[in-house]
């Protein structure tokens, strides 16, 4: 470890910038140059070959590599994962923005040009902008001017989808964040589905937790799967957690002491633990070196840090810690204990680890040993990600805590890439999917109704403007008959301005004093004001005038011919139910939505389906009494219940009437 010098008084102890781990590269490694011998006649001869785009480290290629692939060649913009990469893993590793359309391009070309048949291309976009964290400091960025609010790396996905579309392999997987689609209404997943299933892939959505996989650590993920030759998508069971205990409980212990260097790249390792490891460690330590562990080393312990340290345990929170510290050493306590209510974490070796992230690569405070006073090492961070202990990560201590944080759990990449191995399928069978269908009979009913005496319900048709999207997320909520609702929406219909005259028979057509009086609470402030009505974004601007509420911004924007996709519980009912599962009931903001988006797609007809789905759901797919039989969807449902005919005529009268 080399020291700097004067570095102590911002920090508290000497920092110190560790050795450069330089590796070599695999032996079956190979340049772009020789690439087309390596695939027909070298190592890559024969193989199942994979693509890993946004490489990294390599935790999906060793996910892919662990189920049966071998890794062709993978892409990453970081130097030094690329290194990592090309010594862990054959083929050729390259150093490249895959945003660069000529380089991109000139990267596939050599693919095709080699004759390689590439069976799965894998990868998943820098997820940044897409995390909770990453939007918000995003938009702190941009308000301040210091990051121009079109993020290029969340436009990456575009790449990814470029290279399938021109290598077609036989299957894909994408992973990301979960949240990756909660910032644009999952558009993003949306649109990549429906591309792929013009390519003819079937496609998959699902949250996995990596707990269920052996992976031991909380983490959710979203992971696309895709295929076209005809099989299924069957996953593997869930699998008996791994604690953090079984995980690193094995390596040794460093007995660190305040402002002492803790952890070494080489240490002692005693292969004849008494008891013995886990099964977990005893398969990490499959192919390391004998006797000794690697990298099982972290950063220095501050004196106030070390005190900390020792007195908490992992229910501590960093605001309680004034009642454990005595009065004297209140100094010790140098953070906002109201601002950083979590800024320590000490885990518990009984427990799954907190979420490894690139975080841990600035400093470790989430990621306190469960019995030493110190954060975790190299070693133990790339254990929890289920990096076995032969893997090594090129560049200094901090390259590698990144690389780590950064990377897919290879015990999850193999999970997911084991449910898109080769199948037995029937000879003929090609890959069918229903979805396209389904949605093409959904929009065509939709804009049936929407030229009929429904229009008020659907975006985009001859009569609805603005005004009458407005109006019509007013009343959302006034539980108005059909028919009384179509004889307030008649006075809007076509109606460009929300002039007195219109104001006045919108007033006078109230069934209800509850009615009118919301008409007048929110269209009241916005009378004979044209600069109101010249788009739906105009309108938006002046929402907090009218005093609009989320859920009636919300509908405002899709009847305005917005890509919304609206969560509620009618339009839950009503993917959960033609998907077969009681997601809306069980796991309405994960599944639930992966249900929504299947069923609602992409394309410029996704709002008119989104509205025919909000139909649905609050009129047709009730949760008792549906009235199956004027629902589009009733063929592909599998989960039908038994409906209600006297509902059903009822529901079908009183729409006439309307």
């Amino acid at each position: 470890m080399a020291k700097e010098e004067g570095a102590k008084s911002t920090y508290g102890v000497p920092l110190e910038r560790s050795d450069y781990l330089k590796l070599d590269k695999h032996r079956h490694h190979c340049e772009p140059e020789d690439f087309g011998e390596w695939a027909q006649s070298g190592f890559g001869e024969g193989k199942r070959l994979a693509v890993d785009l946004f490489s990294g480290a390599g935790g999906l290629s060793l996910g892919l590599e662990r189920a049966g692939w071998t890794t062709a060649a993978a892409v990453d913009f970081d130097e030094r994962a690329r290194e990592t990469h090309a010594a862990n893993f054959p083929g050729m590793s390259l150093c490249l923005d895959l945003g660069d359309d000529e380089r991109r391009g000139e990267f596939v070309q050599r693919i095709l040009d080699s004759g390689a048949e590439i069976d799965i291309v894998a990868g998943g976009p820098p997820c940044q902008p897409f995390s909770r964290a990453g939007r918000s400091k995003i938009r702190h960025l941009v308000e301040y001017h210091s990051r121009d609010p079109h993020d290029i790396r969340k436009e990456l996905w575009r790449a990814y989808v470029d290279v399938v579309e021109r290598l077609l392999p036989r299957v894909v997987l994408m992973e990301n964040v979960p949240d990756m689609g909660l910032g644009d209404d999952f558009s993003v997943i949306r649109i990549i589905e429906a591309k792929l299933e013009n390519l003819g892939y079937v496609t998959q959505v699902r949250l996995v937790d990596a707990w269920n996989y052996r992976v031991p650590q909380h983490r959710k993920r979203l992971i696309l799967l895709a295929r076209r030759d005809g099989g299924d998508f069957s996953w593997g069971k869930p699998t008996k957690q791994t604690t953090l205990h079984d995980a690193i409980g094995d390596l040794p212990a460093l007995n660190p002491k305040a402002l002492e260097s803790v952890g070494a790249r080489v240490l002692d390792y005693d292969e004849k633990l008494e008891p013995k490891p886990s099964p977990f460690a005893r398969e990490m330590r499959r192919k390391a070196d004998a006797g000794v562990i690697h990298d099982h080393m972290t950063r220095r312990v501050r004196a106030d840090d070390f005190k900390i340290f020792t007195i908490m345990d992992s229910k501590t929170l960093y605001s309680e810690l004034d009642e454990k510290l005595g009065d004297d050493e209140k100094e010790f306590q140098r953070y906002d204990a109201e601002q950083f209510t979590d800024k320590y974490k000490k885990l518990d070796w009984n427990e799954l680890s907190r979420t490894i992230t690139a975080h841990i690569a600035k400093d470790g405070y989430w990621y306190i040993h469960p019995e030493e006073p110190r954060t975790l090492t190299v070693r133990e961070a790339a254990r929890i990600q289920t990096f076995p202990d032969r893997f090594r990560f090129a560049g200094t201590r901090s390259d590698a805590f990144r690389q780590i944080g950064n990377a897919v759990p290879p015990l999850l990449g193999e999970a997911a890439a084991r449910v898109l191995l080769p199948q037995d399928v029937p000879a003929g069978k090609e890959a069918a999917d229903k979805w396209p269908k389904v949605r093409e009979e959904l929009t065509r009913w939709a804009k049936e109704q929407r030229a009929g005496k429904q229009w008020y319900q659907f975006p985009s048709g001859r009569k609805m403007k603005p005004l009458g999207a407005l109006v019509m997320a007013v009343l959302s909520g006034s539980k108005l008959h059909p028919k009384q609702l179509a004889s307030v929406m008649d006075d809007v219909a076509g109606q460009k301005e929300l002039t007195q005259d219109v104001y006045v028979a919108l007033l006078n057509a109230a069934s209800t004093a509850a009615v009118r009086r919301r008409l007048e609470a929110r269209l009241g402030p916005v009378v004979d004001k044209p600069e109101v009505w010249v788009s739906a974004d105009s309108v938006l601007d002046h929402s907090t005038v009218m005093g609009l509420k989320p859920a009636e911004l919300a509908l405002f924007r899709l009847l305005a011919g917005g890509d919304i996709m609206l969560v509620t519980q009618g339009a839950l009912r009503v993917a959960a139910r033609v998907q077969q599962n009681q997601s809306h009931l069980t796991n309405r903001l994960t599944e639930g939505r992966l249900n929504l988006i299947k069923l609602l797609g992409a394309g410029r007809d996704a709002p008119v389906r989104m509205a025919a789905i909000r139909f649905i759901g609050e009129n047709l797919c009730r949760d008792k009494q549906p009235v199956c039989g004027s629902c589009p969807l009733s063929d592909h449902c599998p989960t039908r219940p038994q409906e209600d005919a006297g509902a059903a005529a009822t529901f079908d009268v009183a729409l006439t009437a309307g």
